[in-house]
C-alpha cells in the first residue's frame, strides 16, 4: 500500500470561528515525521497581525480554513498579500465524528492540506470580490422591491380593484396615476379616461369597471406605505448603481465583449456575470469547470452501474437564475436575433422540456462567455455548416435512423424490432 506525498512540507490549518481562530502548523522532516503547534488568535485585527508574524517566523506560507460563514473573509484579508491560502467548503474538511474539538479540527485539516486533498474554493481577486458584493446587494433591493409590488397588489385584490386585469402592469404610468387618485379621494367616483395614456390598449370603459372598488382606511394607509418604500427603494438602486458602474470602469473591455453575448443586453447584467465568475477565466480548467461550477451540469450520483439522479447542483444562487434570465432572453420566439439559439432551444423543448432545455441553453451561454473572455474575442455563431452537410455515406442503419430522427426532435413510438429486415421495409413499417 503506497504511502501519501507529502506536498506541503510546512502548511497551516485553521479553524475560524466568529471571536477566535486555532491555527495549527504542521511541519514534516525528510524522514516523514509530522510535528504540530498549535496557537489560540482573537479576531480582532491586532491578533490577526500577531498570527501573520507568527507563521512568518515558523516559515510556514501556506495556508488553509475552511469557509465558515462571513468570519473567515477577514482572517483571509489579513493573510492573503503574503500567503497562499486556499478557502475550503466544511463538506470537504470535516472531522470524525467523535474526536472533534476546536483544535483537532485545525490539526485534521492540516492534515489533509499537507497532502493536497482539499479542494479549494474559487476566491476572486479583492476588486472582483468588491464587485460581487454590491451586485448582490443591488440584486437584493430588486427581490425586495418585487416583495413590495406583491404586497401592492394584494392589496388591490383585497379592495377589488382589478387593475391587473386592464393593465399589463399596475405600476405603470397610468396606473399608478389611478392608484394616487383613488388613494388622495378614498371613496369618490371620477373618470379615468384623463388619466389613461394613448398607449393603453384597455377602454377607459373597461379600466371604470375595473376601479369599482372600495379601499378600507387601513388597506389605503398600507398601501400608501408600500408605495413610499418602492420609490425609496428605487432611489437606492439609482445610487448603488452609480456606484457599481463606477467601480466596473476597469472592466470595461470585457463589459463590452459580454454585450455581445445572446440575452445579454444590459451592461448591469454584464457587471453582475463578471462580478460572480470574474474576468480571468485562467482560474477556471476549462469551461465545463465553470459550467460545473455555477451549477449548470448534472450531478455525479452514480452506484451499482445505476444513475440516481441527475438533476443540477444547487450552486450559483446568484449567477444560475441571471443566466437562465438570459437564456429566456435569447430564445424567445418574436426575437429573431439569435436564431441559432432558437432552434437549439426548440429542438430541446421537444425532446426534454422547457425547463431543461433553459438550463442547456444558459450553459451554452456560459460557455461562450467563458471563451469569450478567455480570448478576449466578441460572441460568435458557430460554424455547423459541416454538421448540417449531408454525408457522403447515404445508406445508414435502422438504428441510426431512429437515433438521427430523436436528434432532430421527433418522438418515435410504436418501433418494432426490425433488425431483419432491409433498410427501405424496415422504415416502411415504421
Amino acid at each position: 500500500m503506497g504511502r501519501l506525498k507529502i506536498v506541503y512540507p510546512v502548511c497551516c490549518g485553521m479553524d475560524v470561528h466568529r471571536d477566535f481562530v486555532i491555527a495549527c502548523i504542521a511541519s514534516t522532516n525528510s524522514q516523514g515525521v509530522t510535528e504540530y503547534q498549535s496557537k489560540r488568535f482573537s479576531t480582532y485585527t491586532g491578533d490577526l497581525r500577531k498570527l501573520d508574524v507568527w507563521l512568518k517566523e515558523n516559515h510556514c506560507f501556506d495556508v488553509c480554513m475552511e469557509s465558515t460563514g462571513k468570519y473567515w473573509f477577514p482572517v483571509h484579508n489579513t493573510l492573503e498579500k503574503d500567503f497562499r491560502v486556499v478557502v475550503s467548503h466544511p463538506k470537504f474538511v470535516k472531522a470524525i465524528k467523535g474526536k472533534k474539538t476546536d483544535k483537532k479540527d485545525a490539526m485534521w485539516i492540516a492534515d489533509l492540506f499537507k497532502h493536497d486533498l482539499v479542494r479549494g474554493s474559487f476566491i476572486p481577486p479583492e476588486d472582483i470580490r468588491q464587485l460581487r458584493d454590491l451586485c448582490r446587494y443591488y440584486q437584493k433591493l430588486v427581490w425586495n422591491t418585487t416583495g413590495e409590488k406583491n404586497r401592492a397588489q394584494n392589496c388591490l385584490t383585497v379592495s377589488n380593484f382589478k387593475l391587473d386585469d386592464v393593465f399589463s402592469n399596475v405600476f405603470g404610468k397610468s396606473a399608478s396615476a389611478i392608484i394616487s387618485q383613488l388613494l388622495e379621494h378614498p371613496g369618490e367616483s371620477f373618470d379615468v379616461a384623463p388619466f389613461m395614456s394613448k398607449r393603453c390598449k384597455a377602454s377607459p370603459q373597461a379600466v371604470q369597471n375595473a376601479v369599482d372598488g372600495i379601499f378600507s382606511p387601513w388597506q389605503a394607509e398600507k398601501l400608501k406605505v408600500i408605495r413610499q418604500h418602492i420609490s425609496k427603494l428605487e432611489d437606492l438602486r439609482v445610487a448603488l448603481q452609480k456606484l457599481i458602474f463606477h467601480l466596473a470602469e476597469p472592466f470595461s473591455r470585457q463589459i463590452e465583449l459580454l454585450l455581445t453575448v445572446p440575452g445579454i443586453s444590459d451592461p448591469m447584467t454584464a457587471i453582475r456575470v463578471i462580478g460572480e465568475i470574474g474576468a480571468d477565466m485562467k482560474q477556471f480548467e476549462s469551461s465545463k469547470h465553470l459550467c460545473s461550477w455555477a451549477g449548470l451540469t448534472p450531478q455525479n450520483n452514480e452506484s451499482a452501474n445505476k444513475k440516481k439522479t441527475t438533476r443540477i447542483g444547487k450552486a450559483g444562487q446568484y449567477l444560475k437564475p441571471l443566466l437562465i434570465q438570459c437564456a429566456i432572453a435569447a430564445s424567445n420566439p418574436r426575437s429573431k436575433l439569435h436564431p441559432e439559439i432558437l432552434a437549439k432551444y426548440q429542438i430541446l423543448k421537444k425532446r426534454r422540456g422547457a425547463r431543461k432545455a433553459r438550463v442547456a441553453i444558459a450553459r451554452r451561454l456560459l460557455t461562450a462567455i467563458y471563451h469569450i473572455l478567455l480570448n478576449d474575442t466578441p460572441y460568435q455563431i458557430a460554424d455547423s455548416s459541416a454538421k448540417e452537410s449531408a454525408p457522403e455515406q447515404r445508406v445508414i442503419s435502422f438504428s441510426q435512423a431512429l437515433a438521427l430522427l430523436a436528434r432532430k426532435g421527433y418522438v418515435i413510438s410504436d418501433v418494432k424490432d426490425t433488425s431483419d429486415l432491409p433498410l427501405v421495409e424496415a422504415a416502411s413499417s415504421s
